[in-house]
């Protein structure tokens, strides 16, 4: 792979300044990080000598930060559908993993999640599922940016017996792998219905020691907020500002159920709030209010969730869903704009997971994490009057031709470089096959 190259394009949209799009401009990459942006005339000028991409019906965007996944349950997509949440997990969801959870589920379900999130313009991924240590495997072998949480739960896995070993396992991969570059990490309670005190203390405390931030599902539904009321008199965000857990660290997952006060005090603390729309329409869960949180200044990310409860990992169809939603919650036409969605989709996740400085936008400096639209379709051709607005409102993942990651390209015209696309298929058959045999 060249040390220098040019990726020269009809667009770039760099998404921080914001609304900014710059014409016939090109990216000069050296190794992993983008050494300069400057109009494509200029660079055929000064870089004669440099391998170039050419781009000519294209934009090209900062790589997509998919907030929230959980991505080897890319095995059950479908297998339990048009259900109400605590349904679906207490009643299908939990048994079905109980049965098949092992370290081979995750492999293969994980190899299958990157595929499709690649292809998909993600090159980053905040994972919460059990066995991080093969989803770290999987992402490296796949070249892709992963960001895995450490799960603790209250009852016993097949990963681990229950909240003080998933913490000594989790530590362990994190002190073997939190210095590469494509590895991240976050401590992953599940729930406050699921962790109990005692775990969450001890998860506060590494927060403060390890430098991570804290991910975790909270005010998901309108159930879990007035059971923990009908059981302890407390919401659960309550709960959880007076174990010391809101803070700049915490990344709220959900938040479809947030009072006036709440919705200050995540202000007040620095706490991002990451949207997962489809999969909360899906589940019938409630409605984040988006734009509320932005107008308090909070930050907020776009996850997908996982494949079981959306049904896609499809951070295109995130920011549409997203952006439309506001816009009907809010009665406001002008609630979340195009822009702003691509910045949730990009620099609001890479902020949340304290990656803000490395990726999430299109800036001197920052990684090559890169993804190439190409708008020369008929269904998005001429005229492009803005074309963001193309991106979220118009535009669709199978659209995304080319995805680099620090510089090395995953993605060459729709085919993945690093994955055997054939052996994903037998993955998926394999599964297929299984996860429909009855028990015996």
């Amino acid at each position: 792979m060249p040390t220098e190259q040019l990726i020269h394009a009809r667009w770039v949209i760099p998404v921080e300044p914001a609304d900014r799009v710059l014409e016939h401009h090109c990216l000069r990459l050296k190794g992993d990080l983008i050494a300069e942006i400057l109009p494509s005339a200029e660079a055929r000028i000064r870089y004669p000598q440099l391998p170039a991409t050419e781009l000519p019906t294209h934009t090209l965007i900062p790589g997509l930060v998919n907030a929230h996944t959980h991505a080897a349950m890319n095995l059950l997509r479908g297998i339990a559908d048009d259900l109400p949440l605590h349904t679906w997990l207490a009643e299908h969801i939990w048994p079905a993993e109980g049965r098949w959870l092992s370290a081979e589920f995750v492999r293969d379900g994980t190899r299958l999640a990157v595929a499709e999130m690649l292809r998909g313009g993600i090159t980053c991924f905040s994972d919460m599922y059990f066995f991080p240590e093969i989803a770290a495997e999987v992402a490296l072998e796949a070249g892709i940016r992963a960001v895995l949480g450490l799960v603790v739960i209250d009852f016993p896995t097949p990963w681990a017996d229950g909240p003080d070993q998933a913490l000594e396992k989790g530590l362990s991969l994190h002190a073997a792998l939190h210095n590469h570059p494509l590895i991240g990490f976050t401590l992953a309670p599940h729930a406050p219905y699921s962790v109990s005190d005692a775990p969450l203390m001890r998860i506060r405390v590494l927060a403060d020691q390890l430098g991570l931030p804290i991910h975790m599902h909270i005010h998901e539904t309108a159930q879990e907020v007035a059971e923990a009321l009908a059981n302890t008199g407390e919401r659960p965000l309550a709960r959880l500002d007076r174990l010391g857990l809101i803070s700049p660290e915490l990344i709220a997952v959900h938040m479809t159920q947030l009072e006036a006060a709440e919705i200050d005090r995540l202000s007040e603390t620095g706490v991002s709030v990451t949207h997962c729309p489809e999969s909360n329409l899906k589940l019938a869960s409630g409605f984040c209010p988006v734009a509320r949180l932005r107008k308090a200044g909070i930050n907020v990310a776009l996850g997908t969730d996982g494949a079981a409860s959306n049904n896609d990992l499809d951070l295109f169809g995130e920011m549409r869903t997203a952006a439309l939603l506001a816009k009907g919650v809010a009665g406001d036409a002008t609630a979340i704009p195009a822009a702003e969605a691509l910045r949730m989709a990009t620099l609001g996740g890479a902020l949340a997971l304290g990656m803000g400085e490395r990726i999430g936008s299109l800036e001197v400096g920052k990684q090559a994490d890169l993804v190439a639209v190409d708008l020369g379709l008929l269904e998005t051709h001429q005229p492009v009057y803005h074309p963001v607005s193309h991106l979220v409102y118009a535009a669709s993942r199978h659209q995304i031709s080319d995805v680099w990651v620090a510089g090395k390209r995953l993605l060459h015209g729709r085919v993945l470089t690093r994955m055997n696309e054939s052996a994903l298929f037998d993955i998926a058959a394999k599964w297929q096959e299984r996860l429909t045999e009855k028990p015996t």
